[in-house]
């Protein structure tokens, strides 16, 4: 069974087991607990040497990262679930725009303001509202070009479902959760993406938890 080190609420655990639940591969997730410092062990840094959730051993075959976990799952189980990668070289090349827009112009100004306004409280950290309000600016004209491509297609590759768009779901989750649904939801082509993707089977069945 492949083995998924991580934790429960961790992003990249998550989306690596969005992809699992889609693709009906069993799993079994090893608790990494970063408090006690269980991810700078040797036991875990001769598999991950940046010390980073998640990484798998597929019956002996490790790797890390969780995007490139994504993508060798969904190859290896290509005809279980939602295709999720297509093979066709323009609509493959279509999904690698699609992957790098999620890393560039979404996740980039997402990321940081969930670390402000729930990683840090977290921690005992006050949110540096400053620099929330910097990157919400700056997200904004980039929401507004996903709800220009999202009126000519369903989703952001084409108008079938691909990792790009399963792939905004841990951080865009949290984000929509902590105050910031408005920015979403004033976009109609975008909320329309956002309310398909946000009720993806599988994505319910591990968003509290992998």
């Amino acid at each position: 069974m492949l083995k998924l080190y991580g934790f429960s609420s961790s992003v990249y655990t998550r989306l690596v087991a969005l992809v699992c639940k889609e693709k009906n591969i069993p799993y079994e997730l090893i608790d990494i607990n970063l408090a006690k410092g269980d991810h700078k062990q040797p036991a875990f840094t001769t598999n991950q040497p940046f010390a980073e959730v998640p990484y798998i051993d597929d019956e002996g075959f490790i790797l890390y990262e969780s995007r490139a976990i994504a993508r060798y799952l969904i190859k290896k189980y290509p005809n279980r679930g939602a295709p999720l990668i297509p093979t066709d070289p323009k609509a493959e090349a279509l999904f690698e725009q699609a992957a790098s827009i999620e890393v560039s112009n979404f996740t980039a100004f997402i990321a940081p303001i969930v670390a402000e306004k729930l990683f840090n409280p977290r921690l005992g950290l006050q949110p540096n509202e400053e620099r929330v309000k910097e990157l919400l600016a700056s997200l904004q004209p980039k929401l507004d070009a996903y709800d220009l491509i999202l009126s000519k297609q369903k989703y952001l590759a084409g108008d079938s479902v691909t990792l790009a768009d399963l792939a905004h779901l841990p951080y865009g989750t949290f984000f929509y959760e902590v105050g910031f649904a408005e920015v979403f939801d004033s976009r109609p082509n975008f909320s329309r993406w956002w309310k398909d993707i946000s009720t993806w089977p599988a994505w319910l069945a591990i968003k509290d938890g992998a």
